[in-house]
């Protein structure tokens, strides 16, 4: 499937979620609602994946885990923050170039609007 359309069902199913829930719950929360949502799209998808911290020739397990890993090229970093941050956006690009993954989404629930908290990166 073309990512574009992966990340359309993904970006619908946050929206569905974050408007039934609204903000203030555990990132948890929103975890398991938006894997139900994304399953019942089709979408193959997989949860808390282990990234290893690679250096140099050494592979580290260092215990960091994607939140979820949608049709094995999209990785969505879920936030229940009061607003996204840099750290956050190194994280995500981490895990991108770690995993070798072409596209990432992070996505704060903690917003009003979820637009506000959605942010989508590539390597």
């Amino acid at each position: 499937m073309e990512l574009n359309k992966i990340t359309e069902l993904i970006i619908g199913g946050a929206i569905e979620v974050h408007k039934y829930l609204g903000p203030g719950l555990l990132e948890s929360s929103y975890e398991e609602c938006l894997a139900y949502e994304l399953k019942n799209t089709g979408l193959y998808l997989q949860r808390q994946v282990p990234v290893p911290v690679i250096y140099k020739d050494i592979h580290l397990d260092c215990g960091y885990r994607i939140d979820l890993l949608v049709e094995n090229s999209v990785i969505i970093e879920l936030k229940t923050v009061e607003a996204l941050h840099p750290v956050h956006t190194a994280q995500i690009l981490t895990y991108l170039k770690f995993a070798n993954k072409p596209l990432g989404l992070l996505i704060n629930f903690n917003v009003t609007l979820l637009k506000n908290g959605l942010k989508r990166y590539r390597l």
